[in-house]
């Protein structure tokens, strides 16, 4: 073991002193297990797409490897890098706002048992946050010497909190940590959700609400037949949920994703509209696809990770019993589907962890969250103790909490804070 980190030492100080003289595909080439591909240049960077062998289990390497995706935006070696932290698949080359912010090398890494990033025996036991922080820190030892300035993580909703339990299991990989609308759970069952919904917006906006809810769930024998051609042509098929099943999910989610995308109050149609009007606003807003088997299982890694270690939230239905004919009442159901059997228990121990270490050593990190975005009731709090900063913007959503919707002030505000933790001078360039 000594003598391959001794090997590994070498080979990192030998490319960055190769890297100060040549071209970084040369640098790429003389990396050890990584493959890769060159893409079209833009915004001034060279770009590639890395396939990095990763251990399926970092403490035990004859379990196997996979290859890791990884999209990287390559600046200049002289450049502050952002290891940008997917919750999911990475299907696409993005830059996202913190490397244009400054003028930054990216590396974009596609989560562990997701997209191309899959072993090729489906071992759910190896897909846990320690395993999926260690595929993240081996990538940073790879590229440490590569790029030796500063190094931020960022990453949006489940992409943030991976980037903020990835500054808990290596809190010296990184000096600045910006997670983007980031639920960090405290339970199996979020309660938290609950009360924010009931006290979002105004009283009268969330009561057209429940009365929208309720109007489609006592329409459901016009609306169901709408459905099922919706369906055909979205080819979306129940197998795992069944339609009627799939619909009345789809009723209690509807609250959750009308705060989380931020609709408009005024939009929800009136008492008075069409069969035709109601269904369309429905799937607007709650589309029942979400619930069909190919949004299952491209979603089932994610699930699995709810389930087992990162919490997630369920439908209070209790106000709804006379309305519902498949979902239970006397407990709430969870946001939860597989396509397997689902054998694997849920242990709380990581939550309760890095909740505590939140509050007490989660230093530099750069929250943004939305005002009205239904995962803020996940949010980390506000805490004086640490040396954080919060950006909880007034009325902005899931989709629009970002540093190009702030105001003036706000922007002004983290350019400083930015500025000061990475001791650099920053010009901005969003729009």
């Amino acid at each position: 073991m000594k003598r391959t980190l001794c090997l590994f030492l070498l080979v990192a100080m030998s490319l960055y002193s190769y890297a100060q003289h040549t071209d970084i595909a040369s640098v790429l080439s003389q990396l050890p297990d990584v493959s890769f591909e060159k893409l079209e240049a833009a915004n001034g960077s060279s770009n590639y797409t890395l396939h990095i062998k990763q251990p399926i289990d970092h403490e035990d390497a004859s379990k196997g490897f996979f290859h890791q995706k990884v999209y990287l935006s390559h600046k200049g070696f002289d450049q502050p890098t952002v290891m940008v932290t997917e919750g999911y698949s990475a299907n696409q080359l993005r830059t996202y706002e913190l490397t244009t912010l400054l003028d930054a090398n990216q590396l974009q890494v596609e989560h562990r048992y997701f997209g191309e990033s899959m072993p090729d025996s489906l071992n759910y036991r190896y897909l846990n946050l320690k395993q999926a922080t260690a595929d993240l820190h081996h990538i940073k030892q790879l590229f440490a010497k590569v790029y030796p300035k500063k190094w931020l993580s960022t990453g949006i909703s489940k992409g943030g909190a991976t980037t903020i339990y990835y500054r808990y299991f290596y809190p010296n990989d990184i000096d600045v940590s910006v997670p983007y609308v980031a639920p960090i759970n405290t339970a199996y069952e979020e309660q938290r959700i609950y009360s924010f919904l009931e006290t979002v917006g105004t009283k009268d906006c969330r009561t057209n609400i429940e009365n929208f809810q309720l109007q489609i769930l006592k329409n459901r024998a016009q609306i169901i037949p709408l459905l099922k051609f919706y369906s055909l042509g979205a080819q979306a098929n129940y197998s795992y949920l069944s339609l009627d099943e799939a619909f009345e999910y789809a009723v209690m989610e509807f609250p959750f994703s009308f705060w989380q995308y931020g609709y408009d109050c005024e939009t929800i149609p009136s008492k008075s509209a069409s069969i035709e009007d109601l269904t369309e606003y429905f799937l607007t807003v709650s589309n029942l696809t979400f619930f069909s088997d190919a949004t299952i299982e491209t979603y089932s890694s994610h699930y699995y990770q709810s389930a087992t270690e990162m919490g997630y939230y369920g439908y209070d239905t209790k106000k709804f019993k006379n309305y519902l004919k498949e979902l239970p009442t006397d407990t709430n159901p969870m946001a939860l589907f597989f396509p397997f059997e689902m054998t694997d228990t849920f242990d709380g121990q990581l939550l309760t962890d890095v909740n505590k270490w939140l509050q007490t050593d989660a230093h530099k990190m750069l929250y943004i969250y939305g005002e009205i975005d239904t995962w803020s009731a996940s949010a980390v709090p506000p805490n004086p103790d640490v040396d954080s900063e919060w950006f909880i913007l007034p009325g902005k959503h899931h989709g629009n909490a970002r540093i190009k919707f702030m105001t003036p002030a706000e922007k002004q505000r983290l350019i400083q804070i930015l500025e000061t933790w990475l001791q650099i001078d920053l010009a901005p360039q969003l729009d």
